[in-house]
């Protein structure tokens, strides 16, 4: 459900009301029904039906909530950040996570989590792709954005950028490509195109610029990933690499930082796009847009990027 004081509770509604999911999966809501419950009403929307115990989860056959009594009403006021609302939307994830490593469940899309709020509940890390791959002890992971339009995956994420070289390693970003290459192969069932971003402009312009970050580790990792069978262009100036007639032909980019690829895909698909963790056990994908504390529970949130990760989490699972 996310953070309780966030957009989380009714975008969580508008899944369960819709049509589209239950034709793909059996949604169940990991949350607090007295806060659904709440949202309904003071947002006018439909109010959850269904609730299942966790002995029941395997066997449910529709849409519906699993309560986990995590926040009081009392304690939060919506649209603000708490530490209570921090503390209960990691019980929701901790919750999650392990009836996936148990297999009890098929995957999990997450709503959107306040960094700020997890923080001030004792959590150090900076969101959702850190945890969990902390608690399922992955050997590697990565975040990937995907929408219809452009999909992005990333060699580095939340860290500073003056940290982003010395991150930068054959290795890792050879197990980014191959989490890409994978995951993709199920998305668009054929063996992907994919375009690797350099790190400096230009894509250095042949040691020019930067510290040869192209030529000391790019350029090995993607002859690498060439030799063993993908499809692979780069590394490209990154400030060409989105361009319409490029992205049609391409199915993912690995991008080296955060911004070098969200910045393209919250500006052409920001309510479609889906956040997903590669690597993992089980497949978990997100929302790809934040709490939105601004509109809290006034029923302006738009559901439709949670709804698609629940899609692709389903797709991914089968």
């Amino acid at each position: 459900m996310g953070d309780p004081a966030g957009v989380g509770p009714e975008v969580c509604l508008d899944l369960l009301a819709n049509e589209s999911v239950a034709g793909v999966c059996v949604p169940i809501v990991f949350g607090d029904r007295a806060v659904l419950e709440k949202c309904a009403e003071v947002t006018g929307k439909a109010a959850p039906i269904r609730f299942v115990e966790e002995q029941g989860l395997e066997d449910c056959e529709g849409a519906a909530v699993y309560s986990i009594p995590s926040v009081s009403l009392d304690d939060f006021e919506p649209g603000t950040v708490n530490a209570a609302t921090g503390e209960a939307g990691y019980a929701y994830i901790d919750k999650a996570i392990n009836l996936g490593l148990a297999g009890v469940i098929d995957g999990v899309a997450t709503a959107p989590i306040n960094k700020e709020a997890l923080r001030a509940a004792g959590y150090p890390q900076p969101g959702h792709t850190e945890i969990f791959a902390e608690r399922t002890e992955a050997e590697k992971s990565c975040m990937m954005l995907t929408a219809d339009i452009l999909t992005c995956s990333f060699v580095t994420v939340h860290v500073g950028y003056h940290e982003v070289p010395d991150l930068l390693t054959e290795e890792r970003i050879g197990e980014v490509i191959d989490l890409t290459r994978e995951a993709m192969k199920r998305i668009r069932d054929r063996e992907p195109k994919m375009i690797v971003c350099g790190l400096n402009p230009h894509a250095g312009e042949n040691g020019l610029f930067g510290n040869s970050e192209e030529e000391r580790v790019i350029i090995p990792a993607i002859e690498k990933a060439r030799a063993a069978g993908a499809d692979i262009e780069g590394p490209l100036p990154p400030d060409t690499v989105f361009l319409d007639w490029r992205r049609e032909q391409t199915d993912a980019v690995v991008c080296m930082y955060h911004d070098q690829g969200h910045i393209p895909m919250k500006a052409l698909a920001f309510d479609r796009a889906v956040n997903t963790t590669l690597g993992l056990p089980f497949p978990r994908t997100s929302a790809d847009h934040g709490t939105a504390l601004d509109i809290a529970w006034q029923g302006k949130a738009n559901a439709g990027s949670l709804i698609e990760a629940v899609k692709l989490a389903a797709k991914l699972s089968g």
